[in-house]
C-alpha cells in the first residue's frame, strides 16, 4: 500500500503536479485530455456528531495546460478532521457513499468529470447542509433524487427518519438501489417516477430537493406530497428570491406564507448554500 504521507508524481505534456497520496479519490488532474493519477484513502476517523467544525482555508492548485486551467483540491477535504467531526458517527457511511460516487458517478452519468475533485465541497457537504433544518421530521421525500443528493446523505445522517428517493430515470433508480443495498440503509425506499405521479399515494413531513427546476414548478408538483402543517425544505441557488413572485399563486393554493431563506452552513471554509423553507397551511 502506498504510504499515506508520500506524494506521487503525475507528469504529462504539461507541467509536473505533485498530488498528496492521502487524497481519498483519484486526483482527476486533466492534462491534454488525459485523466492522470490515483490515490489511496487515508485512515478513517470518528468524532462528536452535529458540531460545527473548522476546515480552515481550502488550499487549491491551479494547473495550466494548453492554455486551459483545471482547479483541483490540494488537500483532502473529505478526510479532514473538520469533516470527520461534522459527520461524527455517520462519517464512515458518508465516506463510503462518496467513494461510490467518485468511482462510478462519472461513468454512469450521475456527475460530471469536473465534479469529482470537488465532490465533498459541492455535493456531499452541500447536501448535508439541509439536515439541521429537518429536525423533528419523521418522513422525508427527496424529489428528483438523481445520484442521491441530498436524499442519501439525509438518510445516513437521520437513520430515525423514513426517506423516499423519488426519481423518474431507471438507470438512476438502479444506482440508488445499489447504494441503499451497499450502505445498508434500512430507512430508505426508492420510488421510480415523477413526484406528481405519487400524489395521493403517500405524504411526508418534509419534501426536499436540490437543483430541480423553478420554485413555482417544484411547489406545484411536490407540495401535494407534504402533509398539512409539513414543509418543503429546498436547496436552491443564491438568487432564489427572484423566483418568489412567480411562485406566489401556487403557494397561496396550499396556504403557504412567505418563503423563508436561510444560509446552509456546514464546516468553516466551505461556502454556505441557500436553503428555502415553505410551510403547507392547507
Amino acid at each position: 500500500m502506498r504510504n499515506a504521507h508520500r506524494p506521487f508524481l503525475v507528469q504529462s505534456l504539461g507541467p509536473i503536479v505533485l498530488v498528496p497520496a492521502s487524497v481519498r479519490h483519484r486526483a482527476d488532474v486533466v492534462a491534454g485530455g488525459l485523466r492522470l493519477g490515483s490515490a489511496r484513502p487515508g485512515p478513517l476517523g470518528r468524532a462528536r456528531p452535529g458540531s460545527r467544525a473548522t476546515a480552515g482555508r481550502l488550499v487549491r492548485e491551479t494547473v495550466g495546460v494548453d492554455d486551459t486551467e483545471q482547479t483541483v483540491d490540494a488537500q483532502t477535504l473529505g478526510t479532514s478532521d473538520a469533516v470527520r467531526e461534522y459527520f461524527g458517527e455517520h462519517y464512515d457511511t458518508v465516506r463510503a457513499y462518496a467513494q461510490m460516487l467518485m468511482e462510478q458517478g462519472e461513468l454512469r452519468g450521475l456527475i460530471g468529470p469536473r465534479e469529482v475533485p470537488r465532490l465533498w465541497e459541492r455535493h456531499i457537504l452541500n447536501s448535508a447542509a439541509v439536515v439541521p433544518h429537518l429536525a423533528g421530521a419523521r418522513s422525508v421525500a427527496d424529489i428528483g433524487s438523481g445520484a442521491g443528493l441530498p436524499g442519501v446523505v439525509v438518510a445516513i445522517m437521520r437513520p430515525d427518519a423514513e426517506v423516499f428517493l423519488v426519481e423518474p430515470m431507471e438507470r438512476r433508480t438502479t444506482w440508488l438501489g445499489e447504494v441503499v443495498d451497499e450502505l445498508g440503509l434500512r430507512n430508505v425506499e426508492v420510488k421510480r417516477g415523477r413526484a406528481e405521479e405519487y400524489e395521493g399515494a403517500f405524504e411526508v413531513d418534509v419534501v426536499t430537493s436540490r437543483a430541480v427546476g423553478a420554485l413555482s414548478k417544484l411547489v406545484r408538483v411536490a407540495m401535494p406530497l407534504v402533509r398539512t402543517g409539513g414543509e418543503m425544505v429546498l436547496l436552491k441557488g443564491r438568487n432564489v428570491r427572484d423566483e418568489f413572485d412567480d411562485a406566489r399563486k401556487v403557494l397561496r393554493r396550499y396556504g403557504a406564507g412567505e418563503p423563508e431563506v436561510f444560509p446552509g452552513e456546514t464546516v468553516e471554509g466551505v461556502e454556505p448554500t441557500t436553503i428555502v423553507r415553505l410551510v403547507r397551511g392547507k
